[in-house]
């Protein structure tokens, strides 16, 4: 395991700490507590931290432009305006299944943003992973237990995701132009041992940045699926990685103390809480969602 220079971005602990994206253009950090219905904004220059109160479930959001997001909430996706943070829905998503919510998702390079859907228990096979593509939800891949790491290679042939209640990582071939499937996913990887598979992002080189819930790290992988190096993060429940900074360089960890009791959460002192890790990575800003178009 790995230590490399790390800070607490944000002291604040989030119940289930998820969905960080960053906005290279406002260098700009965002992350979810989904359990809690809070969406944290922090402006990494000053380091001042705001914390936004959603009304429901969320869980990742993307860039329209400069003004809007595009929020991922457990009954659709909602424009959310900068601005004011007045949010208005888009597309409806499972809105008439209760017993579902939205989880992990990030936008493909073509502006294809994959969204996944889970059971609020984590029952088996309950979840999905769809596509939101000019406009349209389409469902990609049914029967997923706990949707994660969902990440694309650089040039967007290439699409990755897992179902951390296998504690598999699939990848499966894309059209790049399309950001949607032209085969069948095959597996990549069966994580065993401590922790399971969660959030994951892939770096200008092609690396895969997998954070290990209930392992308290960062895990690197190559495309081939062949594990390069783990990162130490200071909490047992890590969940998702974002490059951020001006260079993309620095890696934001989110974290969680779900399902901790009082004496987990005292032999993790800090469980929930936002970090930063001075990774020296090479990342890649995210791409902006693509609403409707040719």
């Amino acid at each position: 395991m790995e230590r490399v220079a790390t800070s607490i971005l944000c002291n604040e602990r989030c119940h289930l700490g998820e969905g960080p994206a960053y906005d290279v253009a406002t260098d700009t950090a965002w992350w979810f507590d989904i359990i809690e219905g809070r969406l944290f904004e922090a402006q990494l220059g000053s380091g001042a931290t705001r914390i936004h109160q959603l009304g429901r479930m969320a869980s990742a959001l993307a860039r329209v432009d400069r003004d809007r997001q595009l929020i991922v909430a457990e009954d659709g996706l909602y424009i959310r305006s900068r601005s004011d943070g007045a949010m208005q829905l888009y597309r409806p998503l499972e809105a008439d299944n209760p017993h579902t919510r939205s989880n992990d998702a990030r936008v493909h390079p073509s502006g294809t943003f994959w969204i996944g859907t889970m059971g609020r228990k984590a029952e088996q096979g309950m979840g999905a992973i769809y596509a939101l593509h000019r406009g349209e939800i389409l469902q990609l891949f049914p029967n997923i237990t706990i949707p994660n790491a969902i990440c694309f290679s650089p040039g967007g042939a290439t699409g990755y995701f897992a179902d951390t209640g296998e504690n598999v990582l699939y990848r499966v071939g894309l059209d790049p132009v399309t950001g949607l499937p032209t085969g069948a996913p095959e597996v990549l990887l069966r994580h065993r041992g401590v922790g399971g598979l969660d959030g994951a992002v892939v770096d200008a080189d092609g690396l895969i940045w997998n954070a290990r819930w209930g392992g308290g790290c960062v895990d690197i992988y190559n495309p081939q699926g062949t594990h390069l190096r783990s990162l130490h993060v200071p909490a047992l429940q890590s969940s998702c990685p974002a490059f951020v900074g001006p260079d993309l360089s620095r890696l934001l960890v989110t974290s969680a103390w779900q399902d901790m009791d009082e004496a987990a959460r005292a032999a993790d002192p800090d469980h929930g809480r936002t970090f930063l890790l001075e990774a020296a990575a090479r990342g890649r800003a995210e791409p902006d969602v693509r609403l409707a178009g040719p």
